[in-house]
């Protein structure tokens, strides 16, 4: 600015320079030779002045342009930089086909319609926890959501490489019954029940109900085991008075096929009325979310951002059972119809930090007591349970 001020002054110098030259020649007469040599030199001298000032201030700006082209070029290499650290981190994952699977379903659509893209996400739906279990031991799947007590022997079998992350499912367990007999535990004296799921928990979240109400399962208690759900459908259709322990969706896939069909037990409800009883906090637990422990040391981001995810698809899915019951036919989970019936009694939930370390290891402990090798022959440490990390 001063510059250009400077510059303006002595323009205006050298105009009254000239003008005073100009008005000295008119002034002697145009015959006066000495006096005209005088003016012309002065003009050239003036105009050899602006010249150089001129030029010197074209070389100032060129400068000036040059340095803002360098720091634009600095800034773009420092965003290229930026960019690269924060390239997604590829999240494998799997759930089993059922209630495990249908709180993932908005994550899952969302991420298919490109409205979730902090991570590379990639998931898998399985039939079995058979399916996903080799693939976590060999690090092929980093987050999974599988039973409570596979997570445990997961935890116990491969040196504690795996943790849990949330609660996905609570008990989805129910007793249903063709007539209207059932009322509470204790009126499964003296009944057959048709189950599937010896040896795993159905098994033992049934023996520790019925034996927490007085009754002793195989003498008071009769229980037909079958190898599938489905069995357990079969059966009960064909017996007018038969009874049945089934999970949701099941129970709704059964009422679609018998009308006369009823819940007559909430197993989870029972579990927990026993713990109240007793002073207990566990609950009935059907599915936990477990990360392989390396992937979770490698990418505390990464599971925060699925962490985010899943909470709101969780969130989205109890809130809107019409929409929900829709992605949930779309991947083949269970039909829509079927959904939109079952999800409301899936008991789908999201409980993570202190409240799910004391929901789980109390529903661990009552499967111990009942068979250890349940929870892989031993109670989990504090260090399978995820603590999320303070960003």
């Amino acid at each position: 600015m001063e510059m250009k001020k400077w510059h303006k002054i002595e323009q205006k110098m050298a105009a009254v320079l000239m003008a005073a030259l100009l008005a000295g020649t008119m002034l002697t007469g145009c015959g006066s030779s000495g006096t005209s040599a005088t003016a012309a030199q002065t003009t050239e001298a003036a105009e050899s002045q602006t010249e150089q000032e001129q030029t010197e201030e074209e070389k100032q700006t060129a400068e000036a342009a040059a340095q803002t082209s360098e720091a634009a070029d600095e800034t773009e290499t420092g965003n290229q930089s930026g960019e690269e650290e924060a390239e997604p981190t590829e999240v494998r994952i799997a759930a089993l086909k059922g209630p495990t699977a249908m709180g993932m379903v908005k994550f899952m659509d969302d991420v298919d319609q490109n409205a979730v893209t902090d991570e590379s996400y990639s998931f898998q739906i399985v039939a079995s926890p058979d399916e996903v279990t080799p693939q976590i031991a060999k690090g092929e799947v980093d987050i999974a959501a599988v039973p409570g007590n596979l997570a445990s022997v997961l935890f116990n079998n491969m040196g504690g490489d795996v943790q849990v992350l949330t609660i996905n499912t609570l008990g989805v367990l129910y007793i249903v019954e063709n007539g209207d007999t059932v009322h509470s535990a204790a009126d499964l004296k003296g009944k057959t029940i048709y189950a599937s799921g010896k040896g795993s928990t159905p098994e033992y979240a049934l023996n520790y109900i019925l034996e927490q109400n007085g009754l002793t399962p195989g003498t008071d208690v009769t229980i037909e085991w079958k190898s599938e759900h489905s069995e357990c459908v079969a059966a009960i259709a064909a017996d007018p008075s038969g009874i049945a322990m089934l999970p949701q969706p099941f129970v709704t896939t059964a009422q679609t096929k018998n009308t006369s069909l009823r819940v007559a037990l909430d197993l989870t409800q029972e579990w927990e009325r026993v713990q109240e009883d007793k002073g207990g906090q566990s609950t009935l637990i059907t599915g936990v979310t477990i990360v392989r422990t390396a992937f979770a040391q490698e990418h505390p981001e990464a599971v925060s951002h699925f962490l985010k995810h899943y909470q709101e698809s969780v969130d989205y899915v109890n809130a809107n059972t019409n929409e929900a019951a829709v992605l949930v036919g779309n991947y083949d989970i269970v039909t829509a119809e079927v959904a939109q019936k079952a999800l409301p009694e899936c008991n789908i939930v999201y409980i993570a930090g202190e409240e799910m370390k004391e929901k789980l290891s109390g529903y661990l402990a009552v499967l111990y007591e009942e068979n250890p090798e349940a929870v892989g022959g031993a109670l989990p440490d504090n260090e399978f349970y995820y603590t999320q990390q303070e960003e």
